[in-house]
């Protein structure tokens, strides 16, 4: 018997080649995974890089899933996307051609090597919880009890500025 679908949200970035187009074959990946159903998918963002300086500016954009995919089996589906799109992890917070990062998966708090979730920076990152907030502002952050509208809010109350819209939604 099949497992039933779990919710689990990513975020993608991309600030190297056609990032418009990376991102909307990154979502049309994400969606044709194996168990996998598009919930949603944010529109795409425009954002000042994190990192090292004179990195071009990131696109960012968030989807929602349902999948049968666990964690582990997400991850790695996620990880293989990237390389397809050239990812190569040379520098830490570099930059790339395609960045994926499971953000939430379902109401699970998991801390494994090479693997947490929450993702451990989603707090502290416009880029990550204002497309969130788009799609899925109830969802909850099982490790804080706190919606992903309260996350947001939280964090622009504190003075971070808001990110560009970027184009056309998605």
């Amino acid at each position: 018997m099949d497992p039933a679908p779990r919710i689990a949200c990513i975020a993608l970035g991309s600030n190297l080649g056609d990032r418009r187009a990376t991102i909307a074959a990154a979502i049309e990946a994400i969606a044709a995974l194996p168990g996998t159903t598009l919930r949603a998918a944010s529109d795409i963002i425009e954002t000042d890089p994190v990192g090292p300086p004179g990195q071009p500016n990131y696109l960012n954009a968030a989807v929602s899933i349902d999948t049968t995919l666990n964690p582990r089996e997400l991850l790695e589906a996620l990880l293989a996307i990237e390389r397809t799109h050239g990812r190569e992890r040379r520098e830490w917070w570099g930059p790339r051609t395609l960045d994926l990062d499971l953000v939430l998966y379902a109401d699970e708090v998991i801390d494994e090597p090479g693997l947490t979730v929450p993702h451990p920076s989603m707090r502290e990152r416009l880029f990550v919880l204002e497309p969130l907030a788009q799609i899925e502002p109830g969802l909850v952050d099982p490790a804080t009890g706190r919606s992903i509208r309260e996350l947001l809010e939280a964090l622009l109350s504190g003075g971070v500025e808001g990110a560009r819209q970027c184009g056309d939604s998605r």
